[in-house]
């Protein structure tokens, strides 16, 4: 099988030619998932590590916490115990305030930070319906973890205001003390192909930013990781008749076998491969303009997925 392949980093020329100073933000956030810990050093140009994850299950219950111990002692940073809700229907159980299981769950969570310095609620399917329940919800678990901790949301990226929207910016930092933006995923896996986090996306969606966030609580958070696609796609369910066409197309009709009486068939065809990527030229270009726009803080999905030598163009407060 033949393979086209075409990768593109988004290289900005500027930034290749950047001065040797290094980009300082106030606060510097990222991840380590779990069982991936050894992906982690210490020694990291980062202020704050977001431990993925706390993840609600079906039950409404969190069987998992991440163990602060694994956290190197060394580090000098805030960890965050990250809490995700993967589920449209487990979301509006766990926030409605009528229901008991979000009593417990605010419990649960504010007994679990007691072992970090802060919390970040990373819910992406909240039904829009409970938009004010999800007020009322960060509102009760701020309360329920206490001033000294860290109360952190996760929202979607937003280049203007939306109407009726559930993680309305001005709206969710009067709940929480960051709002950590999730400026990628501008491509996706069944998008046309492009970059996972567009240079001119990512000015858009900071100056809206600006101008619904109070500055110090905002967080940009930026891509480490890239993304592939094929043309053609045979990567799907198929009507018959789609079948049919495609076996046609690649003169294949010849090659349909039967297994316990079932059809099934192989070819090879011409595929070109089409990836968008980052390295760190393009997240220093990011960087740099996040910066030169006065956005204090800055983080990055996740640990392990990057260009290593991308850390040497960051530097964390003294």
């Amino acid at each position: 099988m033949k393979k086209v392949i075409t990768f593109i980093a988004l290289t900005v020329l500027s930034a290749c030619a950047f001065s040797q100073n290094k980009i300082k933000f106030n606060e510097t956030w990222s991840y380590v998932l779990t069982g991936y810990e050894n992906e982690f050093s210490a020694d990291l140009p980062i202020t704050d590590l977001c431990y993925f994850s706390a993840e609600i299950n079906e039950y409404g219950e969190i069987p998992s916490i991440p163990n602060r111990e694994t956290v190197p002692p060394e580090f000098n940073g805030r960890v965050h115990i990250v809490a995700i809700c993967e589920s449209r229907s487990l979301s509006h159980f766990v926030i409605d305030p009528k229901y008991k299981v979000s009593k417990k769950i605010i419990k649960t969570l504010a007994e679990a930070t007691k072992d970090f310095d802060g919390l970040q609620i990373d819910f992406e399917l909240v039904p829009k319906r409970d938009a004010e329940n999800f007020k009322i919800f960060l509102k009760k678990l701020k309360k329920a973890i206490g001033k000294d901790k860290m109360l952190s949301v996760c929202v979607p990226a937003r280049t203007k205001t939306v109407q009726d929207d559930v993680y309305d910016y001005k709206e969710l930092s009067s709940c929480a003390d960051r709002i950590f933006i999730m400026a990628y995923d501008q491509h996706w896996a069944t998008s046309a192909p492009g970059p996972v986090s567009g240079m001119d996306w990512c000015k858009k969606i900071a100056d809206h930013a600006l101008n619904t966030i109070p500055v110090e609580k905002i967080i940009m958070g930026l891509p480490f990781y890239g993304r592939s696609w094929t043309e053609p796609n045979f990567s799907k369910a198929w009507y018959n008749s789609g079948i049919n066409r495609i076996l046609g197309e690649n003169s294949a009709l010849e090659e349909v076998q039967r297994t316990e009486g079932i059809p099934h068939f192989e070819f090879k065809t011409e595929i070109t491969v089409k990836g968008w990527f980052d390295d760190k030229e393009s997240l220093a270009a990011r960087c740099l303009m996040l910066s030169e726009k006065n956005i204090p803080n800055a983080g990055f999905w996740r640990i392990g997925q990057e260009d290593k030598e991308f850390w040497q163009i960051l530097s964390v407060p003294d």
